[in-house]
């Protein structure tokens, strides 16, 4: 593929996921012509007017590729405009977003552009600030939040929020600030029990998506990030989400995430550790994945009688 195009407008095209504009073809001396060659002979694909795929993505069905796929798309089929929504926290690399992100832009000033091949230009704020992320102009952290949140569902307007406060791209005036930004758009509403529910201390969208399943079965948890001691008293780790049963021990919720847990070594490290900590007997484990999601009532009821147990035991 390195020999279809120059190397310079290749690597170009592979830090925008492939794509690349007729501005920078022209840039880097690909005419008309050229292209038009490219894509009869199936090696480019134009994907909308002005913006041609050059297929040089080893994995175009890997998640980061489609998260940021539809960010340099909007952009550069709208030159001089700025990412917002979805699209700016994906250039924020907020956690808890779509999988799939409709591309989204708005233009200096609130100009109007027509919306083409999926595109939404969004007459966004004339006070909205911006900023550069990724070496693309981009809404602040903010103002993205604001315009994202109000259209995304709850566990994922949840997910991002803790996302931002766990990664420092927020904090607690931020929030207030966007709690602010909020007021008057459409599906503001929705958002009002959302402030008290935003909790930095989850360190994944799995996690947020657990705690909010929880607490919509009415057994929240009493805590996130539990030390967990062993013997010695140490801390050997911290578990995502804890209740305290009447005993004074401890029950464990961990939601283990595949990219994180399921390398061989973090496997032996996890089993290490909770074999330490359950030797103290202090604590209780259970542990999920992003697959039980979709059986919540399978997760809460395993609480529910776990928590039965420590409380039966202590009657006892």
């Amino acid at each position: 593929m390195t020999k279809s195009i120059p190397t310079p407008l290749y690597e170009c095209a592979r830090r925008q996921e492939g794509l690349i504009s007729t501005a920078q073809c022209d840039e880097y001396g690909v005419s008309g012509d050229r292209r038009s060659r490219l894509v009869v002979s199936g090696r480019w694909r134009r994907v909308t007017r002005g913006v041609y795929d050059t297929g040089s993505i080893d994995d175009p069905t890997g998640w980061e590729h489609r998260r940021l796929r539809p960010v340099f798309l909007g952009l550069l089929a709208y030159p001089c405009s700025v990412a917002v929504s979805g699209c700016a926290l994906a250039l924020h690399d907020i956690w808890g977003l779509p999988i799939d992100l409709a591309p989204e832009v708005a233009l200096p000033r609130g100009h109007w552009a027509p919306a083409r091949d999926s595109i939404r230009v969004r007459r966004f704020d004339n006070g909205m600030t911006t900023t550069v992320a990724r070496g693309c102009p981009t809404a602040t952290v903010d103002f993205a939040l604001a315009q994202a949140i109000c259209e995304m569902t709850r566990a994922s307007a949840l997910s991002v929020l803790d996302s931002a406060l766990h990664q420092g791209r927020a904090d607690a005036a931020t929030l207030r600030r966007v709690k602010t930004l909020v007021r008057g758009r459409r599906g503001a509403a929705r958002t009002h029990e959302y402030w008290d529910l935003v909790d930095g201390r989850a360190e994944s969208p799995l996690e947020t998506r657990a705690r909010l399943i929880f607490h919509d079965a009415d057994v929240a948890p009493d805590e996130l990030q539990v030390p967990l001691r062993n013997a010695d008293g140490a801390v050997m780790a911290y578990g995502d989400m804890g209740w305290r049963l009447a005993d004074g021990t401890w029950l464990i919720v961990e939601m283990d995430g595949r990219e994180v847990h399921a390398a061989p070594e973090a496997v032996y490290r996890d089993r290490a550790r909770q074999n330490e900590v359950l030797a103290a007997g202090r604590t209780l484990f259970l542990r999920f994945t992003g697959a039980d999601l979709g059986r919540h009532q399978t997760m809460v009821a395993q609480v529910r009688r776990s928590l039965a147990r420590g409380t039966a035991a202590v009657a006892a």
